[in-house]
């Protein structure tokens, strides 16, 4: 039997973004599988984490994940729209149109076994810049359809069981907390968080010791 492990992933984050293609090729190489664990972003959970952060935040944060995709050859841009809305009056704490659908998206997909794929692909029609309004017509209906997925039906579950896939991601984010950390990607194995998408080596180091094969 192939190994294991739980991936908790955020459709904000851009460094969940980046991280998938490599997952993507570890799963096809090696008989390995990730449990998708998608969580609401650090914005709509604890907005106040923001409130007080250094002005040098933003500015590195930019930096480095446009070096990061150009150093991994990904195509990048800032979402527009972004999947988590902001006003200057409230900040995060506004009302947020499109990031629950989208984590329960995530949800559903991997209930149906084709979740990283799903992640791959919506993630790409959000981040890559390569799509105008990924919120609008069929983007995401052709993501999950390079998926694997119907969406019709997919789309169908998530307006029917909202809440409880929406208690589904609620249990995901007390286990990845209770797993070690609270950021994304969060990759957890044999209880051994990895942190961040800078970590595959070691996640793939960490698991050829437990027997990590070939497919």
């Amino acid at each position: 039997m192939g190994l294991e492990y739980d991936l908790y992933w955020s459709f904000r984050s851009p460094y969940s973004y980046l991280v998938v293609p490599r997952l993507l090729a570890l799963e096809a190489e090696h008989d390995v599988t990730a449990r998708v664990r998608p969580v609401y972003p650090l914005a709509v959970r604890t907005p106040e984490f923001f409130d007080n952060r250094d002005p040098l935040w933003t500015r590195y944060l930019l930096t480095d994940v446009f070096r990061e995709a150009a150093y991994l050859g990904l195509p990048f841009r800032w979402p527009r729209p972004d999947p988590v809305q902001s006003d200057p009056q409230s900040g995060y704490r506004t009302i947020q149109p499109f990031i629950h659908r989208l984590t329960h998206l995530g949800v559903a997909a991997a209930e149906r076994g084709r979740g990283l794929a799903f992640l791959r692909e919506a993630s790409h029609a959000i981040w890559s810049g390569e799509v105008q309004n990924w919120h609008e017509g069929d983007h995401l209906a052709r993501a999950a359809d390079r998926a694997g997925l119907d969406w019709d039906e997919l789309s169908a579950a998530v307006d029917r069981e909202a809440p409880r896939l929406a208690s589904v991601v609620e249990q995901n984010q007390v286990d990845q907390r209770a797993a070690g950390h609270w950021g994304v990607p969060l990759m957890v194995f044999g209880g051994e968080p990895f942190f961040g998408q800078d970590r595959v080596d070691q996640l793939v180091w960490r698991m050829t010791q437990a027997g990590l094969q070939p497919r």
